[in-house]
């Protein structure tokens, strides 16, 4: 692994244990046993370092974004699809734990979480969308358009507020809070399966 890579995988374990605002670049070097200067040759200070992360984070987050149009998908591989985006802002946990503090510091970063939501939420709407088409959804769009953003908020905050509780954050017990939210605007049928699904997904720890 490349000195850039190693210094971006330490800062992330730190961030994430210890929080971003209390961790410095001398942090960081000392935790890689390299000089100060060795770390600065790579990141100019920390915020081209979290920028890198951020980086990163978005360029592991794309292909989830951009589901092929044609895709055919059963109704299991809409809650596999949330897992997965779930367990990449985990991964990146740090970035959401203090996000409109750490957004105002750095406005790169402030530039990028807009950008990242707005396509979240495009991805989300054309989701949601196919469930409708399917005949599976039963609200307006206006009924769909605010749950967009509940799940989008769901999302951003879910692991801080379990965190906020003393528990560990965890991607399944976020999963299931969507599902739940879903499950309302499903027909009937769809309704039930959702709800049992989420049930046994919120009581499997694997």
């Amino acid at each position: 692994m490349k000195t850039r890579d190693r210094i971006l995988e330490c800062a992330l374990q730190l961030f994430n244990h210890k929080g971003e605002p209390n961790v410095s670049t001398m942090e960081v070097a000392n935790e890689m046993g390299i000089s100060p200067g060795n770390l600065y040759y790579h990141f100019h200070g920390k915020e081209p370092l979290v920028l890198g992360l951020f980086e990163r984070f978005q360029n592991e987050l794309a292909p989830l974004l951009d589901p092929p149009a044609h895709a055919q998908l059963s109704a299991e591989d809409y809650w596999l699809f949330l897992h997965l985006i779930v367990e990449r802002m985990a991964h990146y946990r740090f970035l959401f734990q203090d996000l409109s503090n750490l957004a105002g510091r750095l406005p790169k970063l402030a530039k990028g979480i807009r950008n990242l939501l707005t396509a979240l939420k495009r991805t989300l709407a054309s989701l949601l969308a196919r469930l409708k088409t399917a005949g599976q959804l039963v609200s307006d769009t206006q009924a769909l358009g605010q749950l967009v953003e509940q799940i989008t908020m769901t999302l951003l905050f879910s692991l801080d507020y379990q965190r906020i509780l003393d528990r560990e954050g965890e991607v399944r017990v976020v999963v299931y809070q969507i599902m739940m939210l879903v499950a309302p605007h499903l027909l009937l049928p769809a309704r039930q399966a959702t709800e049992r699904l989420a049930l046994r997904y919120l009581d499997d720890p694997d």
